[in-house]
């Protein structure tokens, strides 16, 4: 069974974070993920980023993810 911190360290292979969470119960996933690799994308963009860093894990091994995908100053900006 995956854990989160599989799926955060999937993710770090691929994908530079200014920031990273990962958190889930074996079955259901969810992460907050701040990229620069994000700007100037659409929602749909950035999710998509993600799921070709993950790539065949999203067949396999992570059955539902639900993602939070921010540029940094977006991410710094919903933290007040």
């Amino acid at each position: 069974m995956v854990t989160p911190q599989q799926i955060r360290a999937y993710i770090l292979e691929g994908l530079t974070c200014e920031f990273l969470e990962v958190d889930g119960d074996g079955q259901h996933f969810e992460a907050v993920i701040a990229s620069t690799a994000f700007e100037g994308k659409s929602r749909v963009q950035r999710h998509q980023i993600v799921y070709g860093v993950l790539g065949e894990r999203m067949r396999e091994e992570i059955h539902a993810l639900s993602m939070k995908t921010l540029t940094p100053d977006e991410w710094k900006a919903s933290r007040g």
